[in-house]
């Protein structure tokens, strides 16, 4: 009898733990709205323009996709295997404020291909596979419908496919690396040589598995790139074409690029007047060494990695400092907020990326705050109901909401008969900042108005309206829109600009002034959203240009 009150009270105090962890899992709360079920396409590349319009696009020779090209128009290619004459879309302009789309006109191949927004707010987007694999192709942002895309033949030196971009200091773009690339190149394309050799990326391919795929490369605040591959990471001058540091490899070893694809963001960058910025890289994710060829060869689904990964990248001797994540996450997205936290969504718990290669989908985000101690970072947020899997995609948008879209684990549409069916939906994510509980410190931008130009190295005059009280010191952030795909955020940048003088002129009317930019090293030209930051809740954003 005593044994069996024992493991009553035993399995009674296990359903309390459980429900206790239950609750704790979604205490940090989150709203996921359903924007569109049915954008037409599968968002697997997207980005954020100026006028709050995102482009998508999946690749063009799946065969048709939901959605019509206008006026009757088709593409006609007959390399294409599935549908020698396309009259469907491939590429989408979603309206944020009308939560609306329009079908867009892409003809070559974009299947995994980079890009980046160039200082005046145009689209930049290269390579790809096939016929897109040497293209550069242009969007310019309009707000009367009639933009599209317009392509550039021999854009590109060599075959761009799974490549990484990244704006520089003078606008252009690099763009590095790519399937049986170990070399990087400038578009638009520079004086001889247009394309350099890095070896660094031969010496992290993996045969048969590579790992060295989409990069992740960020521009530290000296001017060099931040490039991190397979689990190991350099400093580079790509003026000089010279390694200035090598990073340690990640404890353990294991592999957080494509296809053992993790995530990486540059975290906020604070304290921008010292003499030596503080910049720190974060990877989180990815998938045991060997994961990617025992399920496509195998059908063994191995247990994704449940680990992060942060480094000081401008320390003398930079090591590596490893967290627990909540859960393990191969695929993820990781989005950085306008307060500084770090969203990770999306992706499964086990196998690999590619095509039919991911298993056990993670409907949980997990919210990072990098400026809490080691080990109380992390909070897990409420689920979505919808699987992102392979080529699912995830951005900020400027009302503070990160749009998620995307999700094709197939070469091709398929709806029917699948474990994890072609996602055409689109939703929304609403951290918790947004919740009507806030909205009594949430601030409201009055001026600049959006769309002002700014300067480097200048005071700047923001005012704002907060209805109830300002707690303690507020920041202002400036948020570098993102190019998103195959789990990472190319051009991803966050910065705090440093506080000069905060006043309260009226009851609800508050002014701060802050220094911009000290140079494009720290943040180069460009759009940007800017928020003012109330006690963790942040501001609708405005869009300023620097230059």
């Amino acid at each position: 009898m005593a044994a069996q009150a024992k493991t009553f009270y035993a399995l009674l105090l296990a359903s309390l733990q459980l429900l206790i962890t239950s609750h704790v899992s979604l205490a940090a709360g989150g709203k996921w709205t359903l924007l569109l079920s049915n954008v037409g396409i599968s968002a697997m590349h997207m980005q954020l323009l100026r006028n709050d319009r995102v482009v998508m696009f999946d690749r063009t020779n799946f065969g048709p996709s939901n959605i019509s090209l206008p006026n009757g128009n088709c593409r006609n290619n007959p390399q294409d295997a599935v549908s020698k004459i396309d009259c469907t879309a491939h590429s989408i302009e979603y309206d944020v404020a009308s939560n609306t789309v329009r079908p867009l006109t892409v003809q070559s191949n974009t299947w995994c291909s980079s890009g980046s927004v160039r200082p005046d707010g145009v689209l930049v987007q290269t390579g790809g596979d096939r016929d897109g694999e040497l293209k550069a192709r242009i969007f310019s942002p309009c707000n009367n419908n009639k933009c599209d895309w317009v392509e550039i033949n021999n854009g590109l030196t060599k075959r761009r496919w799974y490549s990484s971009n990244h704006i520089l200091p003078d606008g252009k773009q690099i763009v590095i690396g790519g399937q049986g690339q170990f070399n990087y190149e400038f578009y638009p394309k520079t004086t001889s040589p247009n394309v350099i050799a890095l070896p660094f990326l031969a010496e992290t391919n993996d045969r048969g598995q590579e790992n060295n795929l989409y990069p992740y490369v960020f521009l530290n605040t000296d001017g060099n790139l931040f490039i991190f591959a397979n689990n190991r990471a350099i400093l580079l001058d790509y003026v000089k074409n010279t390694v200035v540091k090598t990073y340690p490899a990640i404890p353990g070893g294991d592999p957080r690029s494509y296809p053992s694809t993790g995530s990486a963001v540059l975290l906020p960058l604070k304290n921008l007047e010292a003499v030596k910025i503080d910049a720190e890289v974060l990877v989180c994710g990815g998938a045991p060494k060997g994961s990617y060829i025992l399920a496509f060869r195998r059908n063994t689904f191995v247990k994704a990695l449940d680990t992060c990964a942060r480094i000081k990248i401008n320390d003398e001797n930079p090591q590596w400092t490893v967290e627990k994540m909540p859960r393990a996450r191969v695929m993820g997205d990781m989005t950085l907020l306008p307060n500084g936290d770090v969203l990770i969504v999306n992706g499964g718990s086990s196998g690999s990326a590619a095509w039919e290669l991911g298993r056990e989908p993670v409907f949980v985000p997990d919210l990072y705050h990098p400026e809490n101690p080691v080990n109380s970072r992390f909070e897990s947020l409420n689920p979505s109901t919808i699987p992102r899997m392979y080529h699912s995609t995830a951005i900020l948008l400027r009302d503070g909401r990160v749009l998620v879209g995307g999700s094709n684990p197939h070469g091709f549409y398929n709806f029917t008969g699948v474990l994890f069916p072609t996602e055409l939906s689109l939703e929304a994510f609403s951290p918790v900042y947004l919740e009507p509980e806030f909205a009594k410190l949430r601030p409201k931008i009055v001026s600049p108005k959006s769309q002002t130009t700014i300067t480097y190295r200048k005071t700047m005059k923001l005012k704002f309206k907060v209805v109830g009280e300002v707690k303690g010191p507020v920041k202002v952030t400036m948020v570098f829109p993102s190019f998103t795909t195959h789990s990472f955020s190319m051009n991803q940048r966050l910065l705090v600009l440093d506080n000069v003088k905060f006043k309260r002129s009226k009851s609800t009317n508050y002014e701060v002034q802050v220094r911009t930019p000290r140079s494009a090293f720290v943040a180069p030209p460009g759009y940007y959203m800017m928020f003012v930051v109330n006690d963790n809740i942040p501001s609708e954003g405005i869009w300023v240009r620097l230059r």
